[in-house]
């Protein structure tokens, strides 16, 4: 069985690349593959809390949104107590970012702001369903 794996071995990498691979390795029984840990954390996920106190901290999380790997819970209640013209300055800058990433952006509770990018969608639940119903009146009102 050892024959066929170091043939298949030549093959794939040639001999002298093989037998630099296996080294030490075939005397152990096993052959350890590494890992590059920047490859895996460009394609995980992150879920990353942020504090926005200033709208000059807006740029942050929108390089993170960008960046495609991030969802942002964004705590809102600092900008808030302190201006309320900037706070909507910086949810208008995550709305239109969140837009042109077509990613998703909801409130929940009176203090938190979830920006999710493409991949994700924020469910809105007893919202969704007002929003339904009345279509469905609407509806069914010009139908009679």
């Amino acid at each position: 069985m050892a024959g066929f794996f170091s043939k298949m071995k030549e093959k794939m990498f040639g001999e002298d690349i093989s037998s630099e691979i296996m080294g030490e390795a075939e005397h152990d029984g096993y052959v350890e593959l590494g890992t590059d840990p920047a490859n895996d954390s460009s394609s995980k996920i992150i879920v990353r809390p942020f504090i926005l106190d200033d709208f000059e901290n807006i740029k942050e999380i929108l390089d993170a949104l960008r960046e495609g790997h991030t969802i942002a819970l964004i705590n809102i209640k600092p900008l808030k107590d302190k201006d309320l013209v900037e706070l909507k300055r910086a949810i208008n800058k995550l709305k239109k970012t969140c837009d042109a990433i077509e990613g998703d952006i909801a409130g929940f509770g009176d203090d938190w702001i979830a920006a999710v990018p493409s991949f994700g969608k924020i469910h809105r639940g007893k919202a969704e369903e007002k929003k339904k119903e009345e279509i469905k009146e609407v509806t069914e009102f010009g139908e009679q």
